[in-house]
């Protein structure tokens, strides 16, 4: 029995031990709490275990990056409602604990950043039309961050970046956009028919123009040709017209080898004296010829 009671006193002081430690874990800093003397401490403790007295305590505070995601209802600058998720990431600074412990407590992002948060994103994006904004999220994200870095100033904590997702858009824009769009698309292939429509019309007048050219091209050729014929047939004339005298032809006439003369006896008048009686007279082709 004795020895039963040795053991319950065994494992309770080691019980008691137990709860006069804390251990901080990596990622985390702690501060050091005494109700009854100096209150909180200020110089934060790094991972490891650390005694206490079971009336003390130790506040510990996750210095980690954390992700906290908002659903943002906004309204945007032609006065439609938006819905979006804005996602921040961001922790306390580690050598800022104590100061962020007494000035706003470890419930630093319901009561600080949050709030911050959401008016910074509606505030940026009340400058933009619904149907930008998907395209237009990530330079709307940044300036929320910067804004939303502004407004933490001095407040001991840091914040690594703000993004938006799950951007929902009013069913009835939508449809008012799918509409537009298809309109726009329609309209674009219209314009392109209308192009390739002109372009034919345009080949086919310069393939014309080019026919026709030829056409003309031959037949001034062809009446130049026949000018310049007729001009060389006239000076031909012109000139043969100019060597047919009559002692030329006359030439010819004898000159022939087909000209044939014939010879033919003059009339003797008996009661005619004149000399040169008995003579005789020379037809040539196709007529006679004799003296007078």
């Amino acid at each position: 029995m004795r020895r039963h009671v040795i053991v319950l006193l065994m494992i309770g002081a080691l019980s008691t031990l137990a709860a006069c430690g804390t251990t901080v874990q990596p990622g985390q800093r702690g501060l050091r709490w005494y109700p009854f003397t100096q209150g909180l401490t200020s110089e934060p403790l790094k991972s490891g275990f650390y005694w206490r007295a079971p009336w003390n305590d130790v506040y510990l505070y996750d210095v980690r990056w954390q992700s906290y995601t908002e659903k943002v209802d906004a309204l945007t600058s032609d006065d439609l409602q938006i819905e979006l998720k804005a996602a921040i990431i961001m922790r306390p600074r580690p050598e800022e604990i104590y100061c962020l412990a007494q000035e706003i407590g470890p419930d630093f992002y319901s009561r600080v950043v949050r709030p911050e948060l959401l008016a910074a994103v509606r505030s940026v994006v009340s400058n933009y039309a619904m149907v930008t904004v998907p395209e237009m999220s990530a330079e709307i994200a940044s300036k929320v961050q910067a804004v939303v870095v502004d407004k933490l100033k001095g407040r001991h904590l840091e914040v690594a970046s703000v993004a938006l997702a799950d951007i929902e858009l009013a069913k009835l824009v939508l449809d008012a956009v799918e509409r537009k769009q298809s309109k726009e698309q329609e309209k674009e292939q219209k314009e392109f028919e209308v192009l390739i429509a002109a372009k034919d019309a345009e080949i086919m007048r310069i393939r014309a123009k080019g026919e026709g050219d030829a056409v003309r091209i031959r037949a001034d050729g062809e009446a130049e040709g026949l000018r310049i014929r007729a001009v060389g047939q006239a000076k031909a004339q012109e000139t043969i017209a100019k060597t047919l005298t009559p002692a030329y032809l006359r030439f010819k006439l004898y000159d022939s080898p087909n000209s044939k003369i014939v010879l033919l006896p003059d009339t003797v008048n008996a009661d005619s004296h004149q000399p040169g009686a008995g003579s005789t007279s020379a037809v040539g082709p196709r007529g006679r010829r004799g003296a007078a």
